[in-house]
């Protein structure tokens, strides 16, 4: 016996759904639908004329083996599509990171406003680690919940603002890089751009050893998106 599950999406029209992927099917009557694949991610879409993708909740879990190649080939697509890699508005493309539940994993938005989660599992143990103590550790962990996995960009700035302001604890440069970066990525993403331009500038004054600029490697991945 062999199953498999392909969600249906809604979209309020869809040729501009059917331009962000590699389309298999469409119908125009009696109803518009469609089926688009890429390899073995399949989706299937359906015209709702009175549905919103700037409010919608419509969201996908797809698994992969490489979580990095995916990125990359669809920052490239968006680009060529784009002139540009979008990270906010419809189509959006966020950040790749490790998660605190064992996925590596990023969030994609098509232009139907259906949130793609493509994640690829890094730990055989699902559950969320335990927030950290440490102070900076702790902002580090919160913020970037709030912004990768809620998308409530507002509440991870506040996070990394407030760790920003305290005068009785300093953060390690790795700490203050990963708050730094996470702040400019956020501020990028709501269009501040004077505090992202801030962030920005602040984290690359951070200096880093060999070995601590290994650790971050997707922060600075990140930063380096965001400076160009």
């Amino acid at each position: 016996m062999s199953e498999k599950t392909i969600p249906i999406p809604p979209c309020r029209t869809i040729q501009p759904v059917l331009h962000f992927y590699e389309v298999t099917f469409q119908q125009k009557s009696p109803n518009p639908y469609a089926a688009v694949q890429r390899g073995g991610i399949q989706l299937h879409f359906f015209g709702m004329r009175h549905y919103e993708p700037a409010e919608s909740f419509s969201t996908c879990l797809v698994q992969t083996d490489d979580v990095d190649g995916l990125h990359e080939t669809f920052r490239t697509r968006l680009k060529a599509a784009y002139g540009r890699v979008p990270n906010r508005g419809l189509p959006r493309i966020g950040p790749l990171k490790n998660t605190s539940h064992g996925v590596r994993q990023f969030l994609m938005t098509d232009p139907g406003g259906n949130c793609l989660r493509i994640g690829q599992q890094t730990s055989d143990n699902r559950r969320h680690r335990p927030a950290p103590k440490e102070t900076f550790a702790r902002a580090v962990h919160h913020a970037s919940l709030l912004a990768d996995s809620k998308e409530d960009l507002a509440g991870a700035a506040k996070i990394v603002d407030r760790a920003l302001r305290l005068q009785d604890e300093r953060p390690t440069p790795v700490q203050l890089l990963q708050l730094l970066v996470l702040r400019a990525d956020v501020a990028t993403r709501v269009g501040d751009e004077e505090a992202a331009r801030s962030a920005i500038a602040a984290a690359t004054a951070v200096h880093l050893t060999s070995e601590e600029r290994e650790s971050v490697h997707d922060d600075l991945q990140r930063l380096t998106q965001l400076l160009g």
